[in-house]
């Protein structure tokens, strides 16, 4: 299923995002995967840390917690790396870049949409 995420204020972040609320789909995750565009994520939930082994490419990981609050960003985070958020129950994955880009910033609220 994709959904799109917004901050609450209507300006979008991830307009195409796979939501991978199943064990199977947060393990897959991006596995597999040549790149991400941008505009394109993936939304892991639940989910407190994320790990990048097996991957080819650079990712933001953005932790939120239960209420879409965005506790924590890990910026740029490379293949063979892992992260995680104090408090965080979902993360959200983007291309690497993409957080500072669309100006993303601890305490920001994201809501879910369907997709645009």
């Amino acid at each position: 299923m994709e959904v799109a995420v917004r901050v609450e204020n209507g300006r979008v972040v991830c307009g195409r995002c796979v939501l991978a609320d199943t064990a199977l789909a947060r393990m897959r995750g991006l596995l597999g995967r040549r790149a991400l565009p941008t505009g394109e994520g993936i939304l892991l939930r639940p989910a407190g840390s994320v790990h990048t082994a097996f991957m080819r490419f650079a990712i933001d990981a953005v932790f939120l917690d239960r209420d879409g609050t965005v506790v924590k960003i890990a910026h740029h985070l490379r293949p063979w790396k892992t992260a995680g958020g104090r408090k965080a129950k979902a993360v959200l994955e983007l291309p690497a870049g993409e957080a500072e880009r669309r100006g993303l910033a601890v305490g920001e609220r994201l809501v879910e949409d369907a997709p645009a």
